[in-house]
């Protein structure tokens, strides 16, 4: 890692071999060093989610067996990853989103 890449915080969540399979997990890796670099991400990588919050955004990975999301925050020090999940579904969950919400705004807090 250069010393101006951004750090990774994660809130929650990790990204490991299983559940996501090895190629899953070396996508969302290069994936995570391409932000770390101030690179911007955009479909079908990536897509904003504004209804998390400002600079929130979902990194989508495609596996064999699931479509896995990294919904993650571009601050200015950080990436900020707030929950790795499996979508199951076209839109994301109300719960998914408001627990994202919880975990940045606790901290932004701190």
């Amino acid at each position: 890692m250069s010393p101006n890449d951004k750090p990774l915080v994660w809130l929650h969540g990790e990204v490991k071999t299983p559940p996501f399979s090895e190629e899953a997990r070396i996508e969302a890796g290069f994936l995570l060093r391409l932000l770390q670099r101030g690179q911007k991400l955009s479909l079908p990588w990536s897509r904003p989610m504004p209804g998390i919050g400002r600079r929130c955004h979902e990194l989508r990975i495609k596996d064999r067996n699931a479509e896995w999301r990294l919904i993650y925050r571009l601050d200015s020090d950080a990436i900020v990853i707030a929950e790795v999940f499996a979508k199951k579904t076209r839109t994301t969950q109300k719960n998914i989103i408001d627990v994202c919400r919880r975990r940045l705004k606790e901290y932004d807090a701190l």
